[in-house]
């Protein structure tokens, strides 16, 4: 069947922007980078890279991105005013395809209580942002921000303003999850009736989950007419996030013969994006998370077994290979050489030579001497774990635990400091891990405080490589971090460690930024669609 240009959504990812936002979250460059590029094998269509202004961070991110990241828009995301749009400008000027995202607020209740101002005013600062983006760049998306709960004529208003600046992509937000389908779908008839000219242009929803209902919003606005769906993988974002990409697109592609749309997205790399976003932001995805979660393709119930083992669309409506669930082939064992790891990993997406490929190869032959056999999942871990380096990385050198039911658990570790330095630490604790954890703290000279521990398995067996997300809490950051090993105690330690480089390297620009009361740090404080 011949798909129709007009019927096609565009998909616009926010992962590395609203989804970024989430309390805990703290991506590096190379992170960010790694993500991008597999959002570009996913097929998406726009990646919002970043909100260049909230940081030198946050700019460097972006700008690394547009230059490395081929195939979809690059998009940084700009406040109404000068010093944002040309911050974004800067950070995006180098991509193949690049796109300003401009924001203001249209609702009274934002416009009385945050920013200060009067509706006139919002007006005048939506066409100078427009105007000035659209002189720098082609392509600029304007959003009336928290627009569900502004009167619509106003939001129509300034809309209208938008178009007659230049704007190619109109988004309306519902920036606090506010939206109902029914009354999302209608908010839209109403805008294509008010503003004619939205019918030239790209139309676009951006929906919040507070109300669990921002995929059936974007779906709503895509049946009124919308051609383009802000989404975030796995759903992450502001509070209880955006909406989840893998669901949209899902549900585009499995309900197309009745709504005749279509996406450009390989949905074969949908579990593997999934993987890498939860694995570096520490995200764990919820085992009951609709096409994604662990649960979505098993069957607990004797007659649901049954059933799938007669026939599986008796209880399934996707197939698990659609999205790339099959991809756990065993691919090496221990006695595979650099070259069979190399052709391995670029099969999976990765492109690692030189002195990335010996450090991925070394660690490889560690797993691989406790493992029989190492497995597609366990070449991800391995090689995203490697590749995760905090610009104030530590390094666990050895530890030791001593536990027993009869006293309190001893650790002593061994550290090497971001310097080069190396230092020891030593303490007690209610459990091995917590005795690890002050162990740590001893050494590096941080009293983090653990929030959260999570352990999983990356495949099944008694042999599964190990893989542990710690949360925790420094000087009022939160940040995670990451490890993976066949040993759940150096995986713990290795997971501890990044997150208290993440949370270092997190304090540098907050400092900064509080010594600095514009820009970056009103960024940060500001609210985004």
């Amino acid at each position: 069947m011949t798909q129709d240009e007009t019927d096609r959504v565009r998909i616009f990812d926010t992962t590395l922007r609203d989804g970024e936002q989430s309390p805990g979250i703290s991506l590096n460059v190379g992170e960010k980078v790694e993500i991008a590029q597999q959002l570009a094998r996913l097929g998406v269509d726009i990646v919002e890279a970043g909100f260049p202004i909230a940081s030198p961070g946050d700019f460097e991110a972006v700008q690394a991105i547009a230059r490395d990241v081929h195939g979809p828009v690059i998009a940084g995301l700009a406040r109404a005013n000068a010093q944002d749009v040309d911050a974004a400008w800067n950070a995006v000027r180098d991509s193949e395809r690049p796109r300003i995202h401009t924001f203001i607020s249209t609702s009274d209740i934002h416009i009385v209580h945050q920013l200060q101002t009067t509706r006139e005013d919002v007006k005048g600062q939506a066409r100078a942002a427009v105007a000035q983006a659209r002189a720098l760049c082609d392509d600029v998306e304007f959003s009336p921000m928290d627009a569900t709960r502004s009167e619509l004529a106003f939001t129509a208003e300034v809309i209208q303003i938008a178009l007659e600046e230049g704007a190619t992509t109109i988004n309306v937000p519902d920036t606090v999850g506010y939206s109902m389908p029914d009354e999302h779908a209608a908010m839209w008839r109403e805008l294509y009736r008010l503003v004619p000219g939205l019918a030239e242009v790209t139309t676009s929803v951006h929906c919040h989950d507070d109300l669990g209902l921002a995929v059936a919003n974007s779906f709503a606005g895509v049946l009124a007419g919308c051609r383009q769906v802000e989404c975030a993988i796995n759903g992450i974002g502001e509070r209880a996030g955006n909406a989840s990409l893998e669901e949209i697109v899902m549900l585009l592609r499995v309900r197309e013969a009745d709504h005749g749309l279509w996406t450009g997205v390989e949905t074969r790399e949908i579990a593997r994006t999934s993987r890498l976003v939860s694995r570096l932001t520490g995200y764990q995805v919820q085992p009951n998370k609709a096409i994604v979660g662990r649960n979505a393709f098993a069957h607990e119930s004797g007659i649901h077994q049954d059933g799938v083992l007669k026939e599986r669309t008796t209880y399934e409506i996707m197939d698990a290979t659609t999205i790339g669930l099959e991809q756990n082939e065993i691919v090496l064992g221990k006695h595979s050489g650099r070259h069979a790891l190399r052709r391995a990993l670029e099969e999976l997406g990765f492109e690692v030579t030189g002195a990335a490929l010996n450090v991925a190869f070394k660690r490889f032959k560690e797993v691989a001497d406790k493992k029989k056999k190492v497995t597609a999942l366990d070449l991800e871990a391995i090689v995203s774990d490697e590749m995760r380096q905090a610009p104030q990385a530590f390094r666990l050198e050895s530890f030791e635990i001593e536990a027993s039911s009869s006293r309190s658990p001893l650790a002593s570790v061994r550290v090497e400091l971001p310097d080069g330095a190396v230092a020891d630490g030593s303490f007690t604790g209610d459990g091995p891990v917590d005795a690890f954890f002050s162990a740590i703290n001893a050494a590096t000279g941080h009293e983090a405080r653990l929030k959260e521990y999570h352990v999983s398995a990356v495949t099944g067996g008694h042999d599964a490589l190990g893989e542990v997300t710690v949360l925790l809490e420094l000087g009022g950051l939160l940040a995670s971090g990451q490890g993976v090993s066949t040993d759940i105690l150096e995986a713990s330690g290795r997971a501890y460690l990044r997150a208290l480089a993440n949370a270092l390297a997190e304090a540098g620009p907050v400092a900064e930024a509080e010594r600095h009361l514009e820009g970056a740090d009103e960024a940060a404080r500001t609210p985004t669609p």
